[in-house]
């Protein structure tokens, strides 16, 4: 589906394509499989001999036939973050970039700039590029504070994507990842000509946000383990096309350790966002411990700006824990909910270990509330009043 996504875009104006996912739900691999499907520098084809897509009858038509320029943007800003040089992450990305194209097109003179680099290769040539890139966001998120550094790489991905006098010519479909859906400014994307699909609403990419429940019952046959216990850790996401989706690393990591644990390790992210918890913005606290008992809290999720720092309100926060995987949103009631055991087991981490005293305190201490099912345990308990 990732392919045929990216194939709709491929000689159209419609070119450019973002999906958004959590840590550990293989944006990853999608994007690698992607590369190693179109780029015309390697051959693919026994890699994919057998496969469902080898059946296809336009499979040849696009294999290892474009030049891709592939970029994984989490390896310029950690660069830039041990060089301590951050606000060089666009420069170096554009000179990195443009000194591989020179070398492969020595005949083509050499840009200050990728988006006239390329557009000269592309009237020298005649060639158009593919760009995947991944982890598209890192720098939004690894330079939470940097606004000049985050509308230079904005303007960097304009230039590229919407360019109307030079992108059509120059790139054949462009195909992003990230945690975070486009940045926003106000209402608006920053790049409105993508088509974005996110964890708010993954369209028809649904059934590829996660394991779905056929996959996971094979596995759980194949390997004699307990289904039932696989859906209580790992289920709990669902969209309006797929209503059971399961988190697709802690499935593996459970079949590879034959045992159902919490899989879910804490990220820096994860650590930053305790801030946001400990504030209790708008009631956050009420409301997660609500959700810690199977309570679904109605939010609005258009005022969240796509970012780790915009943060005004309840709804952002846990919007933003959404598109984190740390909370499930039904589109049809618009409420969230912790989807399974296993993130419910991180949030009363994470409340035990914030500022929250009183209400660590007594999470700690009451093997009853641990083992809670309902919100009128909560009441019981004399957390909520």
């Amino acid at each position: 589906m990732y392919r045929c996504v990216l194939r709709e875009s491929t000689g159209t104006t419609d070119k450019s394509t973002c999906v958004s996912r959590p840590r550990r739900f293989g944006k990853s691999f999608a994007a690698k499989m992607l590369c190693a499907y179109y780029d015309k520098s390697c051959d693919s084809q026994e890699l994919f001999m057998g496969l469902a897509i080898s059946r296809d009858n336009t499979y040849k038509e696009y294999l290892n036939k474009y030049d891709v320029i592939y970029l994984d943007i989490t390896e310029f800003t950690s660069d830039a973050f041990v060089k301590r040089e951050m606000s060089n992450v666009v420069i170096n990305l554009e000179n990195k970039v443009i000194d591989e194209l020179n070398a492969a097109y020595p005949d083509v003179e050499r840009q200050d700039d990728l988006p006239n680099m390329l557009y000269s290769i592309a009237e020298a040539e005649g060639h158009r590029f593919i760009f995947i890139i991944d982890e598209w966001d890192a720098v939004f998120r690894d330079a939470p504070d940097d606004a000049v550094l985050q509308e230079t790489y904005i303007k960097l991905l304009r230039g590229l994507f919407k360019n109307s006098g030079k992108t059509d010519k120059m790139i054949e479909a462009a195909y992003m990842t990230g945690i975070l859906p486009i940045k926003k400014y106000g209402t608006q994307s920053a790049m409105t000509d993508f088509r974005e699909y996110t964890m708010l609403s993954p369209k028809k990419l649904a059934k590829y946000v996660g394991f779905t429940e056929t996959e996971v019952q094979a596995l759980c046959e194949q390997y004699d383990m307990s289904f039932e216990e696989a859906k209580k850790w790992y289920d709990g996401y669902s969209f309006n096309r797929v209503k059971s989706v399961y988190s697709p690393n802690s499935v593996i990591e459970a079949v590879k350790n034959e045992e159902f644990s919490n899989y879910w390790t804490q990220t820096e992210t994860y650590e930053s966002l305790q801030i946001y918890i400990d504030l209790d913005e708008d009631g956050l606290k009420e409301a997660i411990l609500e959700m810690m008992g199977e309570a679904h809290i109605k939010i609005d999720t258009s005022t969240f700006q796509n970012d780790m720092t915009t943060i005004r309100c309840r709804d952002d926060v846990l919007t933003l824990l959404v598109h984190l995987g740390y909370l499930a949103y039904d589109g049809d009631s618009r409420c969230v909910y912790i989807p399974n055991e296993e993130i419910r087991q991180e949030f009363v981490r994470a409340v035990t270990m914030g500022k929250h005293t009183e209400v660590a305190r007594l999470i700690r201490n009451s093997d009853h509330l641990l083992e809670a099912h309902s919100k009128e345990d909560f009441f019981l308990a004399g957390i909520i009043n």
